[in-house]
């Protein structure tokens, strides 16, 4: 199979990295005007076929995965013109807030009912560990599991509505940046308690680690595990009824909720 990819930028890149370690397919990535990016791509995975033509990429293309900014997106659709075959290859969208009518009507009326994906990643591809989101259009069942096993390859995906797509950017997109946030300021916290900045890093991540392992291995809801942590009067009870008074709860959600704001 061969994925045809327009950008090589962050995400672009990412995918292209994280398909080039994990399948066997044929890896071609375009980008007019990042040679730069195109050099390391190839220097770093031979196999990964770069062009600065973007039809030259996707010919022969299975998957065309368009990796641009937003502003970009039609300029690039429209140079593309015929070298696009909207009834034989698969066409996938990373680009933010481009809706699947708006894919589908890069295929004009010549050809009708296209099979287009939408597919929100987040910056753990570039380590083959994203929680993605798939949103297809006029897809058949086999062509779904398509994408979503090319994508599972990078981590892990989830088959969504559409309207969905914007809580999955909120809760894992942006979210992963709220995560970060959380080891910083714990890594602060264990500097203040008096480790140093090296170490309390080291404790913060693997102590995540743990918790995630611990949650992601059963089916045991997150308060029953703390539960398991906490005992009467005890240390870790004060712990996180003090960071409740202070809005830990209410802070996540809202901002979960802002991420949604247009």
């Amino acid at each position: 199979m061969k994925i045809g990819i327009i950008g090589a930028g962050n995400m672009g890149g990412a995918i292209a990295r994280g398909l080039a370690q994990s399948s066997n397919h044929t890896i071609a990535v375009s980008c007019p005007n990042r040679h730069g990016e195109l050099d390391t791509l190839q220097s770093q995975y031979p196999a990964i076929q770069t062009y600065t033509d973007n039809a030259r990429a996707i010919d022969h293309a299975d998957i065309i995965i368009i990796a641009v900014k937003p502003w970009l997106i039609d300029s690039v659709m429209q140079s593309l013109g015929n070298a696009v075959n909207f009834q034989q290859q698969l066409i996938v969208s990373v680009v933010a807030g481009i809706s699947l009518e708006h894919l589908e009507s890069y295929a004009g009326n010549e050809q009708t009912n296209p099979a287009v994906f939408r597919v929100i990643p987040n910056i753990a591809i570039t380590h083959r560990q994203s929680m993605t989101f798939v949103a297809a259009k006029n897809a058949t069942s086999k062509q779904i599991d398509t994408i979503c096993g090319i994508f599972n390859q990078l981590g892990k995906t989830l088959l969504v509505d559409e309207p969905l797509m914007g809580a999955g950017t909120a809760l894992a997109s942006c979210g992963i940046a709220y995560a970060m946030r959380y080891v910083r300021a714990a890594m602060e916290g264990g500097i203040e308690l008096g480790f140093p900045a090296s170490q309390s890093l080291q404790i913060v991540l693997q102590t995540m680690a743990g918790a995630i392992a611990t949650l992601a291995d059963g089916n045991e809801h997150p308060e029953a595990a703390i539960d398991r942590v906490t005992t009467a009067g005890g240390i870790t009870i004060r712990g996180l009824n003090a960071m409740e008074r202070n809005g830990f709860t209410t802070a996540v959600i809202e901002g979960l909720k802002a991420s949604l704001t247009h």
